[in-house]
């Protein structure tokens, strides 16, 4: 990478890191600190936790889309500005009616799509694959670092300070992209963006909904999760600002295990692999839904979930971006990402609504449960090679584009062609023997 693209991958990662960290540090510590507010209820402590997912499910499409017409800068400082908007009435609020309010708006600032979309922009594209993945290493460091401040932060200024601490770090992000993020030749979005005309396609495709209602339960589960297991920490005599002793250690065993399930894969996505990070959550919950049980208990349980957690995050995007047709990996990923965070609405709601009913330990078990439904879906997944997407342009028209498609199809390593006359772009999708130079010939003919 050269200097410009080291600056944009490492300004647009910071951006997602101090945004993605605001989002998750109220999710270990919303639960016990709103015990605090004349309101308080387990569904209404479920809306709080899982509401952003509301907005977030309904406006990433439309975002994203809206960046190709705006421009990618404006509608990512227009997310942040409605993301600390939402964060200050959150932390000002005096009822969980209000702080729910807050974490809707926080959740309307849907900019993900839009800042790949400038990564892209600003990236060339051999070195495209480079920056976005600093971006995504960052979206998971930001959750690790988010659950253990978290407690710690909530533990020294309450609930309204990490609001109020979520919302400043929104308004840091915006100098940064406004001056520190060059701006980039706005390219064609098809593998980057949602495109209109492709939605109804690929919500009914045979693989994609199985991977987008996937992600749906496991978001659903890990909100579910985090609404039960501070109040279940209580138990054990354990202060707020003590969890964080918890979550570090339970992480890090998680991450030992996510390593030896990928060496296990050996670069591919098994779906025995699937069956097994399933298998631990549901496991987990099983575990965590019977009544008497001891901190070690829950510790190796929790372990447990997060191994399979981390494996099935880091493996789903990666399944989308193999099944998706060449020019339509941005509406696939919209779709799945507009799935997972209604995911994390829909474990809110029905964690709150369980616990306000019945009890924990029921919201427990309909997290077990809903695993069976979810290993008869996943087992219908098919196992995909991993692909390489590439986006070339050219000026073609359709007198000539069949000719081009087929000549493109015969240079080695080209599985799929896809070609939009409208942007003068090319999409491919490649496996490791791909010959770009032969490529590139073959549209400089």
């Amino acid at each position: 990478m050269n200097a410009l693209e080291l600056r944009a991958a490492l300004a647009l990662a910071s951006v997602y890191v101090l945004r993605m960290m605001g989002l998750f540090m109220v999710m270990p510590v919303l639960a016990v600190a709103a015990m605090d507010y004349p309101d308080y209820s387990p569904l209404l402590v479920g809306l709080a936790v899982g509401g952003y997912g509301l907005t977030q499910a309904a406006l990433q499409i439309p975002m994203g889309m809206m960046s190709d017409k705006w421009g990618r800068k404006p509608v990512i400082l227009l997310g942040l500005a409605v993301f600390a908007l939402g964060s200050f009435v959150a932390a000002n609020a005096d009822s969980m009616v209000m702080m729910i309010v807050g974490r809707i708006l926080q959740g309307a600032g849907a900019i993900a799509g839009a800042i790949m979309a400038l990564a892209t922009d600003v990236s060339r594209e051999s070195q495209r694959a480079k920056v976005l993945a600093i971006i995504g290493i960052a979206i998971g460091f930001s959750f690790y670092l988010a659950v253990i401040l978290g407690p710690l932060i909530a533990n020294s200024y309450g609930l309204a300070g990490v609001f109020g601490i979520t919302g400043i770090l929104a308004i840091l992000c915006m100098p940064l992209v406004k001056w520190v993020v060059p701006n980039g030749v706005q390219l064609s979005s098809g593998d980057t963006l949602p495109q209109k005309d492709q939605l109804k396609r690929l919500v009914f495709s045979s693989q994609l909904w199985r991977l987008n209602i996937s992600v749906m339960i496991l978001h659903m589960m890990i909100t579910l999760l985090f609404v039960q297991l501070p109040v279940t920490l209580l138990n054990f005599d354990m202060t707020l600002d003590s969890h964080w002793t918890v979550y570090l250690p339970v992480l890090g065993a998680s991450i030992v295990g996510l390593i030896i399930m990928m060496g296990a894969a050996r670069g591919r996505t098994p779906k025995s692999l699937l069956v097994t990070g399933v298998v631990l959550m549901g496991g987990a919950f099983l575990a965590l839904s019977l009544e008497d049980h001891s901190w070690w208990w829950v510790t190796a349980a929790v372990v447990l979930f997060f191994t399979g957690f981390n494996y099935l995050e880091a493996n789903f995007p990666a399944l989308v971006s193999s099944i998706a047709p060449a020019g339509q990996k941005g509406t696939a990923m919209g779709l799945y990402a507009s799935f997972q965070f209604f995911g994390a609405f829909l474990g809110g709601v029905i964690s709150g609504l369980v616990t306000d009913i019945w009890s924990q330990e029921l919201a427990y078990g309909i997290g077990a449960a809903s695993t069976l439904l979810w290993l008869l879906i996943i087992l219908g997944v098919k196992e995909v090679s991993r692909v390489k997407r590439v986006m070339m342009n050219a000026e073609f028209d359709s007198s000539n584009a069949s000719s081009i498609e087929a000549d493109l199809l015969l240079v080695p390593g080209v599985l799929e062609v896809t070609l939009n006359s409208q942007n003068s772009a090319v999409y491919l999708k490649v496996d490791r023997d791909f010959d770009a130079v032969k490529a590139r010939d073959v549209l400089s003919a």
